[in-house]
C-alpha cells in the first residue's frame, strides 16, 4: 500500500527551519508538498511567510497545502491537534506527494514520530526522515551548549557528568533522532570555528549521519526527501532523555509575547531598540513583520539574541492594514514591560 512520506524538520529557535522550507517550496521539482507548521505564539509568522512565498512553485497549491498548528508544542498536543490534522491530510492523499512538518523550537521529535505507529496513521503515512537544523554561529558562540571547548573537555573527563540544561537536553534529543543535520549560518563564522562545530556534532551523532552546510536554506530537495528511513520502526536506535518518562515537560518559564502597532517606523531605530532590549534579558527569538515608514513593501524581521536579520518579502496588499507584528520568545517575559519599552 502506498504511504505518503513525511519529513520532520526540527531544530532550535532561529536555526533556519522556515527559511529551509521556503526554499523547498520554491524548488518542489513537481512534487505536491503539504506543510504543517507548529508555531509558538499567536501570530502566524512562519505560516504567513510560507503562504506568501514569492517564487514558490504553484502558489495557489502552496497556500492551500499549509496548515498552522498554534495551540502549543506539537509533541505535547499530538492527540488533540496533530492527529485530526493528519486525518485531514490523509483524506486528500491522492493530491499530496509529500508532507513536511516544521516543529516549534521546543518540540521533541520522538513523541511526534511515535504518533505514526498509530494504526490510523501508520496505514497511510510513514516518517521518511528527520532533519535537524543547527545554527553554526550560535554553537560556535556557546549560546546553546555553553562553551564548546569546555563542554568537550567535560565530556572527555567524565561522560556521566550531568551538566545539561533542559534546552541542551532538547538539542541532544533532536540530534539523536536525526537522519540528516543541516548546518546553517556557516558564512558567519571562520573555517576554524566551523571545523570545531562540525567535529563536535559528528561526535554527538550516530555513525553515518551526515552534517551538511546549508546557506540561506538553499539545498537540493533530493537531499531533503527520499530517506526511506521508516523512522517510526527505528525508534529503539534513536534514544531520548525522555524515554523513561510517560510525559515530558518543557521549561514552564519559557513564554511568548506579541507586540503590534500600526504606525510606520524607522527600521534602523526599531532594530536598535530590539537589540538594546534583548541584551539585558533572556530572549531566544524575535520574529515578525514590520511596517517601515515610506516603504511600499513589508519587512520581515528575524532575530536570535541581538543579531537581527531583515528582508522585504512582498508589497503590502491594497486591502491589508499596514502594521508591525512581532513575537518575542524567551524566559519569564512580561507583556507590560515589552509594551512600555517599545511605546
Amino acid at each position: 500500500m502506498h504511504k505518503i512520506p513525511v519529513t520532520i524538520i526540527t531544530g532550535f529557535l532561529g536555526a533556519g527551519k522556515t527559511t529551509l522550507l521556503r526554499n523547498l517550496l520554491q524548488n518542489t521539482q513537481g512534487r505536491r508538498i503539504a506543510v504543517v507548521v507548529n508555531e509558538f505564539g499567536e501570530v502566524g509568522i512562519d505560516g504567513d511567510l510560507l503562504s506568501n512565498c514569492q517564487g514558490c512553485d504553484n502558489q495557489t497549491q502552496t497556500i492551500n497545502n499549509i496548515i498552522e498548528l498554534t495551540n502549543g508544542c506539537l509533541c505535547c498536543t499530538v492527540q488533540e491537534e496533530f492527529y485530526p490534522t493528519m486525518q485531514e491530510l490523509l483524506n486528500r492523499k491522492d493530491e499530496i506527494d509529500n508532507i513536511v512538518i516544521e516543529t516549534s523550537g521546543l518540540a521533541l521529535p520522538k513523541p511526534l514520530v511515535q504518533a505514526f505507529k498509530w494504526q490510523e496513521i501508520r496505514n497511510h503515512a510513514t516518517v521518511d526522515g528527520v532533519i535537524t537544523v543547527v545554527d553554526a554561529q550560535a554553537l560556535s558562540n556557546g549560546s546553546l551548549v555553553g562553551n564548546l571547548e569546555a563542554l568537550l573537555q567535560q565530556r572527555a573527563d567524565d561522560s556521566s557528568l550531568d551538566h545539561e540544561t533542559p534546552i541542551e537536553e532538547l538539542f541532544e534529543d533532536q540530534l539523536a533522532c536525526a537522519d540528516l543535520v543541516l548546518l546553517t549560518k556557516t558564512d558567519l563564522i571562520d573555517e576554524i570555528k566551523l571545523t570545531q562545530v562540525k567535529s563536535w556534532l559528528e561526535q554527538e551523532l550516530k555513525t553515518k549521519i551526515k552534517v551538511i552546510p546549508c546557506h540561506q536554506g538553499e539545498i537540493n530537495p533530493q537531499i531533503l526527501l527520499g530517506f526511506n528511513a521508516r523512522v517510526e520502526d527505528d525508534l529503539i536506535n534513536r534514544p531520548s532523555h525522555h524515554d523513561t518518562e510517560e510525559e515530558h515537560d518543557h521549561d514552564d518559564d519559557i513564554n511568548s509575547i506579541e507586540l503590534s502597532f500600526s504606525q510606520g517606523v524607522s527600521a534602523e531605530d526599531l532594530i536598535e531598540l530590539i537589540q538594546g532590549f534583548v541584551r539585558e534579558r533572556e530572549i531566544y527569538r524575535v520574529k515578525g513583520f514590520v511596517n517601515v515608514a515610506n516603504k511600499p513593501m513589508r519587512m520581515v524581521l528575524q532575530g536570535v539574541g541581538d543579531r537581527i536579520d531583515t528582508f522585504y518579502d512582498r508589497l503590502w496588499k491594497n486591502n491589508e492594514p499596514r502594521g508591525t507584528r512581532l513575537v518575542f520568545i524567551g524566559r519569564n517575559l512580561d507583556q507590560k514591560e515589552i509594551r512600555t519599552y517599545f511605546s
